[in-house]
């Protein structure tokens, strides 16, 4: 089993870094092979809505050379997608914002292309915040939870923490004990062990 974090924080030893420690831990005591992608340490080019990745099928299709297409391969290859993120104005910062535009051409809508890459995926949000979760975080996982049921994935639900006086928040007993349940959860839901309300 195969699960692609995509860490979408510009910091790579902030704070959701930090709570992708415990999750990732705990995956890995599980058996499930964490592929873990910095996205702030890619070159990924913003979408330029040239829509020429909506005119092949089969493939990813877009005409930009850059890291985006390691990434895809990550995800296809993948058994389920956890953007961890941390929070900035109500959505995620933009280094991961590119990746999800980018992510335009998974699905073939738009032109003369057909079908999808990966339909019926799971994603799932491991998210960093400033405020409570549904206020701070409840945005983008709104946000998320759209993309999902346009692009054809299962959402399998959130995990969030609250910075209040940094880092430390995040190496608590409650916010470690919440990733690795959280990362339990995923892989009890890809193994059907468990069905939850949060999936769809």
């Amino acid at each position: 089993m195969k699960i692609c974090i995509l860490m979408g924080s510009p910091r790579q030893n902030g704070n959701t870094a930090a709570l992708c420690v415990p999750f990732r831990e705990e995956l890995d005591r599980l058996g499930a092979e964490s592929i873990y992608i910095p996205v702030a340490e890619k070159r990924i080019l913003p979408c330029r809505g040239c829509y020429a990745c909506q005119n092949v099928s089969r493939v990813y299709g877009c005409p930009q050379k850059d890291d985006m297409e390691t990434i895809v391969e990550a995800v296809c290859a993948s058994d389920c997608v956890v953007l961890a993120t941390s929070i900035y104005i109500w959505y995620c910062p933009s280094q991961l914002k590119a990746v999800l535009d980018r992510f335009y051409g998974m699905n073939k809508y738009y032109g003369t292309g057909k079908g999808s890459l990966w339909e019926r995926k799971p994603m799932a949000l491991l998210v960093t915040q400033g405020y409570d979760a549904e206020y701070g975080a409840g945005p983008f996982e709104l946000g998320m939870k759209h993309f999902c049921e346009h692009a054809g994935l299962r959402y399998f639900g959130m995990f969030s923490c609250r910075d209040i006086d940094g880092i430390t928040d995040f190496q608590t007993e409650e916010a470690v004990s919440g990733a690795k349940q959280f990362a339990r959860r995923l892989v009890a839901l890809l193994k059907g062990e468990t069905e939850d309300p949060y999936c769809v």
